[in-house]
């Protein structure tokens, strides 16, 4: 029995059974998931109807995320698989899909901030002295885009950790890549509750 998306093998609202008026046909069928791991990337085409290719990915390691409020992104290595709305099983496995909660390097985002601000995101400073050297070495157009900066503070305590939390909007298994964003604001808090709650269930057990 091959898969096939056809609904022809379902029941009526009323319950009842419907009589079958064909075969399965060349244009129903379904194919198995990508199931995308984490892992040295590897990538299969597959040939769909009307010569459409899919890329098929079964490993990745590695993605182009957007930080939104800094309207920039960059190629970042994946760390984790951390959460998945719907299935628990796919963290455990660290299966990549689209819309599942990742941790990425940090670094791409922090050279980029030290470069554009000024401002090394990641390090505590306790010396006055160390304070006043940075700022010498600023440029006046640093200066100026720094009146304009914002950061929020649960992003500034992951820049220091070294690890972000991010969101996957591509599907690995149709484009071949694991795209996404940084979370942040209230998205981020709302993940990071999820994630506390998940690990005190996994505690208690």
């Amino acid at each position: 029995m091959g898969i096939t998306r056809s609904s022809a093998h379902k029941r009526r609202l009323t319950g009842g059974k419907r009589k079958l008026i064909r075969k399965k046909r060349k244009f129903e069928l379904g194919r198995p998931a990508a199931n995308t791991k984490l892992g040295p990337k590897r990538v299969h085409t597959v040939r769909c109807m009307g010569g459409l290719i899919k890329k098929r990915a079964l490993r990745l390691d590695s993605g182009n995320f957007s930080w939104g409020t800094e309207a920039i992104g960059r190629k970042v290595r994946i760390l984790d698989v951390v959460y998945n709305a719907s299935n628990n099983e796919l963290v455990r496995t660290k299966t990549i899909v689209k819309n599942c909660i990742v941790l990425i390097d940090a670094t791409p985002f922090k050279q980029y901030y030290e470069q554009h601000y000024g401002i090394t995101l990641g390090k505590k400073r306790t010396s006055k002295t160390g304070t006043e050297t940075a700022e010498k070495k600023l440029t006046k157009v640093q200066v100026s885009r720094q009146k304009k900066r914002f950061l929020d503070s649960a992003l500034e305590e992951q820049f220091n950790a070294g690890r972000l939390l991010a969101c996957i909007s591509s599907p690995p298994g149709q484009t071949g890549r694991a795209d996404g964003y940084l979370l942040e604001a209230k998205e981020l808090e709302f993940y990071q509750r999820k994630l506390q709650k998940k690990g005190k269930n996994a505690k208690s057990t």
